[in-house]
Formats: C-alpha cells, sequence, structure tokens
C-alpha cells in the first residue's frame, strides 16, 4: 500500500483570519518547503494552489502568501479567510528550491540536463505536484488544483493526468502550442516536450480533466492565453470560461473571480 507524504510543519504564524503554517513534505527524496493556509474553522475545500513564473526565481511561495511580488497573485490568504485550505509549494528552481548563480541558467540547466538523459522537466514538476495532492488529502478528501501562468501550464497537465484532482483552475495559460509557434511566443522551459504538438495540443489535455469541474480564465490581450476560446471549443467540454481585457498580469476582476470559483 502507498502511503501519502506527511505535511511537517516547520513553522506556524497566526494571521488576520487563518494560520499560515511553513511545512514541508516528500517528493522523490526531497522535502519540498511549502506554505499551508489553514482556516479557522473546518475546511469547506482543499486546493494546491502553484504558484507564477514571471523569471522571478527569488519567489514561488511567498508571492502566493502575499508575502512578495504581486499582490494579485495573493491566493493563500484570500482563500483561507473563505474556508479553503490551501497548500503552496515552491516548484522547482524557485524560492526555496532555487539553485546557486544566475537564476535563468540554473533553470535552464534543471531542464537541459533532463533533455540530455531522456528526461523531462514537467515530469519531475508534476511528480512533486502529485506529491503535494496527497500530503493535502491524506484522509482521501476531495482536492483541487490551481494556478496562473506557469502555475496554470502546471494545473492543466497535472489535472488532465492525476484524477484524484477534483477540480481545477487555470488562469493565464490555456494558449495552444500551434499558436504559440506560429507567432513565436516562447515556451516556458517544462513545456518543452519532445514530439508533443505533433501529436497533441491543449484541448487534448481541456478532454482529459473533463468531467471534472475546469474555470478557464484568460484575456484577449495576453499572448499565453491568445486563442483560448478557440481551444476550448475544440475540446467541446463543460469547462467554465471568463474573457477578459487586460495584460498577462492578474488584476482584481481575475484574481477575485478564481478566489470566488475555488470557494464555490
Amino acid at each position: 500500500m502507498t502511503i501519502s507524504p506527511e505535511l511537517e510543519t516547520k513553522d506556524e504564524s497566526p494571521q488576520d483570519g487563518y494560520v499560515r503554517k511553513l511545512v514541508t513534505y516528500e517528493s522523490d527524496g526531497e522535502r519540498i518547503e511549502s506554505f499551508l493556509f489553514e482556516p479557522l474553522a473546518p475546511p469547506r475545500a482543499r486546493v494546491v494552489f502553484l504558484h507564477q513564473h514571471a523569471s522571478n526565481w527569488d519567489i514561488g511561495k511567498r508571492e502566493i502568501a502575499g508575502l512578495a511580488g504581486d499582490p494579485h497573485q495573493a491566493f493563500g490568504p484570500a482563500l483561507a479567510r473563505v474556508g479553503v485550505r490551501v497548500l503552496a509549494p515552491d516548484l522547482v528552481g524557485f524560492e526555496s528550491r532555487r539553485g546557486p548563480g544566475d537564476g535563468w541558467l540554473q533553470y535552464y540547466n534543471h531542464a537541459m540536463h533532463r533533455l540530455a538523459r531522456g528526461q523531462l522537466l514537467m515530469t519531475k514538476i508534476l511528480r512533486d505536484v502529485s506529491a503535494a495532492l496527497a500530503a493535502l488529502a491524506r484522509r482521501g478528501e476531495e482536492v483541487g488544483l490551481a494556478g496562473h501562468s506557469h502555475g496554470g501550464n502546471v494545473a492543466l497537465f497535472s489535472a488532465a493526468l492525476d484524477e484524484r484532482v477534483a477540480f481545477a483552475c487555470a488562469s493565464g495559460a490555456l494558449c495552444s502550442y500551434r499558436e504559440k509557434i506560429s507567432q513565436g511566443t516562447g515556451l516556458e522551459m517544462a513545456l518543452v516536450i519532445p514530439s508533443f504538438a505533433s501529436r497533441f495540443d491543449l484541448e487534448d489535455l481541456v478532454r482529459c480533466v473533463a468531467p471534472r469541474p475546469l474555470f478557464i480564465v484568460s484575456s484577449k490581450d495576453d499572448p499565453y492565453s491568445a486563442d483560448a476560446t478557440d481551444v476550448l471549443s475544440r475540446a467541446r467540454t463543460n469547462a467554465e470560461h471568463l474573457r477578459t481585457r487586460g495584460p498577462h498580469k492578474l488584476d482584481v476582476q481575475r484574481f477575485e473571480a478564481i478566489v470566488d470559483w475555488l470557494a464555490s
């Protein structure tokens, strides 16, 4: 029988309307540092929330905690105050998992060294997220998954491949490979999966999530969700879609919509 990883508390800090804990869980023999946001009452839902990229290697879980970076990424406190238990881990290459030297180069090496060995950065990220899902739902509770940008990319792949994800939200992340390649839009390194774009695209991931609830948040002005409407039309699923205007960076409208949907 597989034993789910256990959350080990390193520090605890009471906050206004919730408790923030610094915790770790094990994945592939590594202790992954995360923040756990505990509601004051029994939780109405449980969510693993994945931080964005923004080429800022010094910030990961702290942005979800509202301790650094963009205040419209502070999903941990906002969700905990409305009764959602949130686990926000550092992804490979960020914050507590940032390597020495130049941040971009160490992340590049995470990807390229794996490719040289016939492995994928996305595989490692998904294994870590799988362990986070198991740690948050040790007693078999339903757990959701959410993220913006890089976190949204990972949430889509993870929800498509892991049926333990009961519901998912991906923001600023639904742009097909065909659109990015045709427009010269950069591919985040974890998305570099040899031959994937010749056989599949993001509508296939969306189909794999169905019929579980999926909330897509996108903007017409965001190159990283440029053809989200077309992707969802091709997928032909029950996914909900909020389409707005504005840059890739989140605004208050999209932030509040994500909180409301996850809390519901």
